[in-house]
């Protein structure tokens, strides 16, 4: 698939104010009658999800279908059922808007974590000093992570965000805030447990430095998200990133990011080019 067939296939376009959801994306759901069965309900779930980028505390509006998806449950839509649907469809006539990151610009990664969740906010700031929301992740911790102390589930959160958007963090110099300083806990303790010692060679990797928390409305957002998490996907990952030191692996010298949209007013592209650490920012295409 070329870069441009990708381009037309995403839910999002890149207009001047920031990345909005597009329209005809929006409009399919707010057609969309009630679910008359599981069918039905599995589709409005896919569209929501294929939005999900852009919807806070999806998990936490679609709560009221979850014991419909169940096995051997009746499927009968109720007045709960119908109430979250219709606050669905209130919520993208208004949907938010993000914008895209600068490149060379520091980012700003907000994490916070609850007894079964961890939330966190990407952002950065404008040319005036104003923080824009960028992306946000939040998920709910699998059994054997509740178990963790309240710092370890700071790191837990930071470990997952590197792993869902690595490649924010290889082309970008990252300011993390939250309650407390993962960083310290990690860094600084002289016996690492295995996992802590897994968690320590993936931080090396990036360029983070910890910010005293200051900025109350981001903060603010992160917890929200933490309260209204998404369901976990899958179990964090503890590999090393080059755990196999014996195996020769080929791989192809360069990689290549990029963030866009296309619609019928036009298109724009950021694209950067990462080969041995070293980063290349290409002009933004338009």
């Amino acid at each position: 698939m070329s870069v441009w067939s990708y381009i037309r296939k995403t839910p999002w376009v890149h207009r001047r104010r920031g990345i909005e959801i597009k329209q005809a994306k929006i409009d399919a759901i707010l057609r969309m009658p009630e679910p008359r069965n599981i069918h039905e309900l599995k589709s409005l779930q896919g569209k929501l999800a294929y939005l999900r980028r852009f919807i806070a505390n999806l998990a936490g509006r679609c709560q009221p279908f979850s014991r419909l998806m169940k096995k051997n449950v009746p499927f009968q839509w109720d007045e709960t059922c119908d109430k979250a649907f219709n606050s669905i469809k209130s919520y993208l006539m208004k949907p938010p808007v993000l914008v895209a990151p600068v490149p060379g610009r520091p980012l700003i990664i907000y994490v916070a974590a609850q007894e079964r969740s961890v939330g966190i906010l990407f952002a950065q700031k404008n040319d005036e000093g104003k923080e824009n929301a960028l992306y946000y992740l939040s998920r709910t911790m699998t059994p054997n992570e509740l178990k963790y102390s309240p710092i370890e589930k700071l790191c837990l959160a930071l470990i997952f965000s590197i792993q869902k958007l690595k490649h924010y963090f290889q082309s970008r110099s990252i300011h993390l805030v939250s309650k407390a300083n993962p960083l310290k806990y990690v860094m600084a303790k002289p016996v690492l447990s295995d996992r802590l010692a897994r968690w320590y060679l993936q931080l090396q990797q990036f360029e983070i430095t910890y910010v005293p928390q200051k900025a109350v409305k981001g903060q603010v957002l992160a917890y929200f998200l933490a309260y209204h998490p998404m369901p976990v996907e899958s179990e964090l990952s503890d590999d090393l990133p080059d755990e196999d030191v014996l195996v020769i692996e080929v791989t192809p010298p360069w990689k290549m990011y990029f963030d866009g949209a296309s619609h019928k007013e036009g298109a724009a592209l950021e694209l950067y080019l990462l080969h041995q650490k070293e980063k290349y920012y290409l002009t933004p295409l338009h």
